[in-house]
């Protein structure tokens, strides 16, 4: 059995730290608007979200009792193309968080030059604790709660955490009933026979995997052979899980909820996934070591990978944080004081809003095949979702030298220029 050296544990919050989303998601704005010298009317536009909905939905439960769950939609802005954003289902969902999320979608749209803006919804539930019955008389409260403000012109949804294919078919089946015609192209992400895409899964891993490998080129080493940490086996980690490893990078550790699993040659992707699958987690998997989120995030390796939650990098963490290379594969796993940490001691951050922005581009490709009533399968779609990786990642690199900025600084720059040169060449109306 492999064996791991334990780094001290960190304290879990800095006190001196502001770790609410929305208000790290605006500061990260405001940063871009001082490198690009906006004005204070059009700072004040894209600071702020321009629609919030909140909704109470009542669901009959299997015991024939009705509970009231809370949901929200959020629409950041839409001034280069409709709405775009994913649909999650968690217990502790806050709204500053749905509009954090929103936020950091319209800067990925833009980032990879998509003509779609930010959006984001979600349910405060437990999932965990819900039947499928359940869950689909949730899905489909939510989306007829949504109806006013969502269409395949104006909000697009899509999944997120908890939710799945099978959830956006329920969403998508929901809005065509009301609407009187089948009407695919108001989710993405939903099954194949419905007008989804096969690759689309995948998308987001795939989108980071690419950014760690051009990262990799930025720090002159080889992703053959190079040791990954990822936080997070979930939806997004898995699949980074499998993909580096086709790509023969030796992933050493994973996590979820419960705890990680660590092996120093490496971790099998197809038996940690059949693994998990048995058991529900990745922890006490044969021939690995055991240790915790925190010890993951602190291992000595090549490319840390966080996939889970937000705010799992902070200033009680930075310091210890021993990769080369950080690829933000969730939405703001790092703080903006733990971005500063990291950038002096010269880690490489790839940003959640490049790194994660591979779903939005493959959203994208399965929301114009629904438009253009195309059934054929996609060829190369997946090499068509590098190319736009490695397009924007190349932009990025260029913008961030050009300002003297880390890459954050050039991602948000590129992001919020585009979208602020939109909102300028259309005006107001009235």
């Amino acid at each position: 059995m492999a064996t791991v050296t334990r780094a001290p544990l960190p304290a879990r919050i800095s006190p001196r730290e502001d770790l609410n989303p929305f208000h790290i998601a605006q500061l990260q704005f405001d940063m871009a608007a001082e490198f690009l010298k906006l004005d204070a009317a059009l700072r004040s536009l894209l600071r702020a979200p321009r629609r919030v909905l909140e909704v109470a939905i009542p669901v009959e439960m299997d015991n024939s009792q009705t509970k009231v769950f809370t949901g929200y939609r959020v629409q950041h802005n839409v001034v280069r193309g409709p709405a775009k954003g994913g649909t999650r289902y968690h217990l502790n969902l806050t709204l500053d968080e749905v509009k954090a999320l929103a936020t950091w979608m319209t800067w990925k749209a833009a980032l990879v030059d998509i003509p779609f803006g930010g959006g984001m919804g979600g349910v405060i539930c437990d999932p965990k604790r819900m039947s499928k019955a359940e869950l689909e008389r949730l899905s489909r409260r939510y989306a007829y709660e949504m109806l006013p403000v969502i269409g395949p012109e104006t909000d697009i949804l899509a999944p997120d955490i908890n939710t799945d294919s099978q959830t956006m078919a329920w969403i998508m089946d929901t809005y065509s009933m009301a609407h009187g015609h089948l009407s695919p192209g108001v989710v993405s992400g939903k099954p194949v026979a419905l007008g989804g895409s096969a690759g689309q899964r995948e998308a987001t891993a795939r989108g980071a995997v690419v950014a760690a490998e051009e990262a990799c080129k930025q720090k002159r080493i080889s992703l053959r052979g190079a040791s990954v940490a990822i936080q997070g086996f979930g939806s997004v980690g898995s699949v980074a899980c499998r993909l580096f490893a086709e790509r023969k990078a030796r992933v050493v550790a994973i996590s979820d909820s419960r705890g990680g699993a660590y092996n120093s040659r490496g971790i099998d992707p197809l038996r940690a996934q059949r693994y998990k699958d048995r058991t529900g987690t990745v922890v006490g998997m044969p021939g690995t070591s055991r240790l915790t989120n925190d010890e993951l995030l602190a291992l000595k390796c090549d490319i840390l990978v966080p996939a889970a939650l937000g705010n799992a990098l902070t200033l009680a963490n930075a310091d210890q944080i021993k990769a080369r290379i950080l690829v933000e594969a969730a939405n703001g796993p790092t703080t903006p004081h733990a971005d500063e940490v990291l950038h002096r001691r010269g880690i490489l951050l790839v940003p959640d809003i490049l790194a994660g922005a591979g779903g939005v581009a493959a959203g994208y490709f399965e929301w114009v095949r629904n438009l253009d009533g195309s059934s054929s399968p996609e060829k190369d779609a997946a090499a068509r979702l590098e190319t736009v990786m490695r397009r924007a990642f190349a932009e990025v690199v260029a913008t961030a030298q050009k300002h003297h900025a880390h890459l954050r600084q050039g991602a948000q720059i590129l992001a919020v220029g585009r979208v602020a040169e939109a909102a300028a060449a259309r005006g107001l109306f009235p």
